[in-house]
């Protein structure tokens, strides 16, 4: 009896194993309540801030899961911020660190399209990158900060 059971569960153990990383850990898309609760948390910044900034959420396939434009964010900021997040999303790093690595050469494939400032974030949640995110209308330096606030109050790593 004692051997049955340790030949099923060595038998067992690895199919249990796939199961429940796959379950647990793995995080395959972006939800739109994630999107909701990360921008909140940017917005909230930015009024801190009084920053009036145009913020962005897309998915992994570069669609826009949420768009949110203050009063007196310019209306040029909706291109350069949903430019920032597809720069992220392709560069699987933030905008301005591939702006940088342009710069100083250590990249040297360019997005097209591709864009510089700071500001664009991709969205890792368990390792993965499930889309990004990015503010425009302000400095990029606090473009990114308004950025980083919504992203760790979903606990995404940036």
């Amino acid at each position: 009896m004692r051997t049955r059971f340790a030949r099923l569960v060595t038998l067992l153990a690895p199919a249990l194993l796939v199961l429940g990383t796959s379950a647990i850990d793995a995080q395959q898309t972006l939800t739109f309540e994630q999107a909701e609760t990360a921008v909140a948390a940017a917005e909230a910044e930015a009024r801190r801030n009084g920053w009036n900034l145009t913020i962005v959420v897309i998915d992994a396939d570069g669609v826009p899961l949420l768009v949110t434009r203050r009063g007196g964010a310019s209306t040029r900021t909706y291109s350069i911020a949903m430019a920032k997040t597809r720069t992220a999303l392709a560069a699987g790093m933030p905008s301005g660190d591939y702006g940088q690595g342009l710069a100083d050469g250590t990249i040297i494939d360019t997005i097209p399209n591709g864009i510089t400032f700071e500001g664009g974030y991709p969205i890792r949640i368990g390792g993965d990158i499930v889309g990004a995110m990015s503010a425009s209308g302000a400095r990029g330096s606090e473009d990114a900060q308004v950025v980083r606030a919504g992203l760790s109050a979903i606990g995404a790593s940036f």
